[in-house]
């Protein structure tokens, strides 16, 4: 996949729209994904299970975010370690409600990138009628 390519289609994944096509939504609503693309019908949750990889993904980037937030206010403000607690226990909280949409369309753009090809079998398909 060349680099351009890949841009594309990470530039879909971080506005939340479907990593094949990019001109449909992921979601209808705040937390509630469309089980298929509106517009090119890409299966979105393609087994039970399969955004546990998003919930390491939201796990990750609020530690990561919250450690090097930490020690940065430590280093630039002197708060004291309750006021510390406090504020990076809030956000711990918070912010992996604000990042769950980003952590869902990122685990389903990295995997539209590496298999971009969804078997055609009827377990993969949506019911039509």
């Amino acid at each position: 996949m060349d680099l351009q390519r890949t841009r594309q289609i990470l530039g879909r994944g971080f506005s939340l729209r479907c990593p094949r096509c990019g001109t449909a939504p992921l979601f209808r609503g705040p937390f509630s994904m469309y089980p298929d693309c509106l517009s090119c019908d890409l299966r979105f949750e393609r087994e039970q299970g399969y955004f546990v990889g998003a919930i390491y993904i939201n796990y990750a980037v609020t530690a990561v975010t919250a450690i090097v937030g930490y020690f940065a206010l430590d280093r630039f403000i002197s708060i004291s370690l309750a006021q510390q607690l406090i504020l990076w226990s809030i956000y711990a909280v918070f912010f992996p409600l604000f990042f769950f949409r980003y952590s869902r369309s990122l685990w389903l753009t990295l995997d539209y990138m590496f298999n971009p090809e969804i078997p055609s079998d009827e377990r993969y398909s949506r019911p039509r009628g």
